[in-house]
C-alpha cells in the first residue's frame, strides 16, 4: 500500500504479532502536549527552530551515538510536531527487514529478500509490552530526553511536552521509503494544509 499521509498519520498502525525490536525502518510522528507550536514557526515555506525546536533537534541526530541499536534518517522539526525515519539496525543483527519480507540496506536502500520477524511478547492484559533496544524505548527514551531539556530551558519543570502516544509506521519496501522522506522533505512547504496546523 503507498504512503498516504491523511490515513497513515492519523493513527498508529502498530501491526499485530510484530515485534518491534526486529531490524527494520520505520516512520515515526511525535506530537507536541495538546499540540502547542513549541519548536518555531515556519515562514515562507521553511521552518526556523527556536530553541526548543533546536533541543529537539540536535536530540534527534545524537540519539545514534547513545543508542547503538538504532540509526536515523529523514527527519523534519515541525512548529508542533516530529516526523523521522527511525532504523532498528542492532550492529550484531542481519539486515533489517520489513513486514513483507524484504531486507532493506541501511546505506544504499536496497531491497532484497528475507525470513519471517519474531512474534511480539505480549502482557497478561493482551497489550505489548515495551522491550529494550525496541522502537517504543527509543521513543520514550528520546521524550524523556527533550522534555528534560526543554523544561529546563523553559524554567518549567515537571510540565508535558509532548502528546503521550506517538504514530508510527513500518516502512514496507524501497518505494515507500522514497515517498515518506519526500513527504518530510515537503513538509515545512506544506504547513497551511497540514492536519497539525492550529488552524485547521
Amino acid at each position: 500500500m503507498p504512503y498516504d499521509p491523511d490515513r497513515h498519520d492519523r493513527q498508529s498502525l502498530r501491526l499485530r504479532g510484530w515485534d518491534y525490536r526486529t531490524p527494520a525502518a520505520y516512520f515515526v510522528t511525535l506530537c507536541a502536549h495538546r499540540r502547542q507550536c513549541l519548536f518555531g514557526e515556519v515562514v515562507r515555506g521553511r521552518m526556523h527552530l527556536n530553541a526548543c525546536g533546536r533541543i529537539v533537534a540536535e536530540e534527534w541526530h545524537r540519539s545514534p551515538s547513545i543508542r547503538r541499536e538504532i540509526e536515523t534518517d529523514a527527519f523534519v522539526v515541525m512548529p508542533n510536531h516530529v516526523h523521522g525515519i527511525v532504523i532498528i539496525a542492532p550492529p550484531d543483527a542481519p539486515r533489517p527487514i520489513t513486514p513483507d519480507g524484504y531486507t532493506v540496506d541501511v546505506g544504499t536502500n536496497a531491497v532484497g529478500t528475507h525470513g519471517r520477524a519474531s512474534l511480539q511478547r505480549r502482557s497478561k492484559s493482551g497489550r505489548p509490552v515495551r522491550r529494550a533496544r525496541s522502537l517504543g524505548a527509543f521513543v520514550a527514551g528520546f521524550k524523556s530526553a527533550v522534555t528534560t531539556r526543554v523544561n529546563r530551558h523553559r524554567g518549567m519543570p515537571g510540565e508535558p511536552v509532548w502528546q503521550g502516544r506517538f504514530y508510527e509506521r513500518i516502512i514496507r519496501n524501497e518505494r515507500e521509503w522514497h515517498a515518506v522522506r519526500r513527504y518530510i522533505r515537503q513538509n515545512p512547504a506544506r504547513w497551511h494544509r497540514d492536519r497539525h496546523h492550529p488552524g485547521r
